[in-house]
């Protein structure tokens, strides 16, 4: 490393981080500038978990609802905010997984397997969120999320989930694009066992 840039990367380690300003604050969500860029961020909230729930029989747990933003009803994986109200602070994203299911889809899961992590949105939002692969599940309770949400519960079969959801798109519902990522990871993991039975047959 030259003189030239050792100077620019000890500059560099001395500038400070730009300055937050909160330009708005709610009860869930604070409107955030930092530097040239506005973001939102929740407030209280430790990460979200978004949940791969897959039946015994292989039909994908999806969750249907009316959504005030958007103004439409929106076809979504089932999920929620993790540490966002004081009964729930410091709770661990798996536990988050199995309480959201419980609560809008009424299955319960006997396993809990972490699938990957990242941004929800990076241009609007610090948002992190994490899937999981629930499995294992059984019948605990009704669903249907809090008063006022209004879910209901869709079981699709996976071989038949790419034309559910085109029909659902047509009929002018809003479909999540993370559930095709859910698919994948389906998907992905089947063949991943079809070779590896392939392989202990040789």
């Amino acid at each position: 490393m030259t003189k030239e840039q050792q100077q620019e990367s000890s500059e560099s380690r001395q500038k400070k981080p730009p300055e937050k300003k909160i330009l708005a604050k709610g009860e869930f969500l604070a409107l955030i500038r930092e530097a040239h860029w506005e973001y939102a961020v929740r407030v209280n909230a430790n990460g979200a978990a978004i949940i791969v729930a897959v039946t015994d029989d292989q039909k994908l747990v999806l969750v249907e609802q009316y959504r005030i933003p958007c103004h439409a009803r929106t076809i979504e994986l089932p999920a929620g905010i993790a540490g966002d109200s004081s009964a729930i602070a410091g709770e661990a994203l798996a536990e988050t997984a199995r309480r959201e299911l419980l609560e809008e889809t009424g299955y319960s899961a006997a396993h809990v397997e972490l699938l990957t992590s990242g941004a929800a949105s990076s241009g609007l939002s610090s948002e992190i969120v994490t899937l999981f692969r629930a499995t294992g599940l059984s019948r605990a309770g009704t669903g249907g999320g809090h008063e006022g949400e209004g879910i209901t519960v869709h079981e699709v079969p996976i071989a038949e989930a790419h034309d559910w959801l085109a029909a659902k798109t047509r009929s002018g519902f809003l479909v999540d694009p993370k559930i095709y990522a859910a698919l994948y990871f389906i998907l992905h993991r089947s063949n991943r066992r079809k070779e590896a039975l392939i392989d202990s047959d040789f």
